[in-house]
């Protein structure tokens, strides 16, 4: 059951993170956060009323009916497709061309810093693309780590909070900012779980995502009317994070819609960057490139989604608190999710879990909380069935699990216990 605090810091997540459409003055007259144990309505992570209307009213059942007459084109579950490979390469193609993914080539990399900690050797890296600011990097590896490592390309969580990237899932010195370790405290249970895994025996990468951290749109760059009145000096400080996040949050609807005039796709532009940690990754002379995973919790659950799906070097995949299906987003929960999510067009041929079903048959685990409120527990069930689906009829159905556990959104130490032990099965 949700204590009090817990509603009131879900309830803030949900208003900051760029994931609500409506107005926060409104928020909680019209959302109000009930214990999904005592109010029926809560118990598909519904809030009331929302079981029997749509976010777009009477406008809901039509809008679902256009995607539900018949199987998504490319789906696999669809008895037009019989080979798994020919199918692959077609869906592939079609999703590559729905993001519209910008080319970018991988430049080199330098390393800024090196040194120990917590048993681990860390390395501060930078590259640079060709457009932006440089992405900064976290590398991790146990110290007394020899040869070639199995290793873990690590996503950050989007959480609300566009000023921080890689800090939110590791731990460098015995000094964390206040605000990362409330939020590790929140979502992971206390622990910097990059490192956790990396202690374990991996090589372990954390890049900041396009536009956190070291990526994020500085007010200093935009149109000074756009800028609430908000500088970025005094970063560090909470209440200029706060106040910048909160700007974060309004500022998405305007890259998205400029993305999407541009020609490309939030999640286009998230694949295109994270290939390059991937390359980056890959190409170290410490990293067994034919033993690398991804994982990530919410807006890194949606990355390895798509990294998953495309990228055959990801031998092994762990999606944690982002698997649903498209209805879901039509009729109920849009609003609880970022700008980054929508693909135009996507939802006529593939379902959003068969994204990640293109890599079958290599190893996926998809991890749920079943008091997840960004999604209802009806739909993320039926994402499930429809993974399984996938791969029960490529024949790998051994290859293949999901499980739910109790709770709101978060990826605990219950939860990374599991994705380790996944890890460990399949890469080492």
């Amino acid at each position: 059951m949700y204590n009090i605090f817990k509603l009131n810091k879900r309830r803030q997540f949900l208003k900051t993170a760029g994931l609500l459409s409506v107005a926060a003055g409104s928020f909680t007259k019209v959302f109000p956060f009930i214990s999904s144990v005592t109010d029926t309505a809560n118990k598909n992570n519904m809030l009331p009323g929302e079981n029997s209307t749509s976010l777009i009213g009477q406008y809901g059942s039509w809008a679902a009916g256009l995607i539900e007459k018949q199987l998504p084109a490319f789906s696999f579950r669809n008895n037009t497709w019989k080979d798994v490979e020919e199918w692959r390469l077609a869906a592939k193609q079609r999703l590559i061309e729905r993001l519209s993914v910008p080319e970018v080539k991988t430049p080199a990399y330098t390393v800024t810093r090196a040194y120990e900690y917590d048993g681990l050797k860390i390395e501060e890296m930078q590259w640079q693309l060709p457009y932006g600011r440089a992405t900064d990097a976290i590398l991790l590896k146990p110290v007394a780590a020899k040869g070639k490592l199995p290793a873990i390309l690590a996503f950050h969580d989007h959480g609300g909070n566009k000023y921080f990237g890689t800090r939110k899932i590791t731990k460098t010195s015995d000094t964390q900012h206040p605000l990362m370790v409330e939020h590790q405290k929140e979502y992971y249970e206390g622990l910097a779980w990059a490192n956790e895994i990396a202690k374990l025996g991996y090589v372990v990468l954390v890049s900041d995502a396009f536009p956190f951290a070291s990526r994020r749109v500085m007010l200093q760059d935009v149109p000074e009317h756009l800028r609430n009145g908000l500088t970025d000096n005094d970063p560090e400080n909470t209440e200029h994070i706060q106040a910048y996040n909160k700007w974060a949050g309004e500022h998405e609807h305007i890259m998205a819609k400029s993305l999407f005039s541009a020609g490309t796709t939030w999640p286009g532009v998230f694949f295109a960057e994270d290939k390059v940690a991937l390359d980056v990754l890959s190409s170290r002379a410490d990293v067994n490139s034919n033993r690398i995973g991804c994982c990530g919790l919410s807006g890194g659950g949606m990355r390895t989604a798509f990294m998953g799906g495309l990228d055959k070097r990801i031998k092994c995949a762990v999606c944690v608190g982002f698997m649903t299906t498209w209805k879901d987003f039509i009729l109920n929960k849009s609003y609880t999710h970022t700008w980054m999510t929508y693909v135009p067009l996507l939802p006529n041929e593939l379902d959003f879990p068969e994204i990640l079903g293109l890599r079958v048959p290599l190893p996926t685990l998809v991890l749920n909380d079943s008091e997840d409120e960004l999604y209802t527990l009806a739909e993320m069930k039926q994402a499930d069935h429809i993974l399984q689906q996938l791969f029960k009829k490529a024949g790998a159905a051994d290859k293949y699990n999901c499980s739910f556990y109790n709770g709101p959104h978060k990826f605990d130490r219950s939860m990374q216990k599991e994705a380790f032990e996944w890890f460990d099965k399949w890469l080492k």
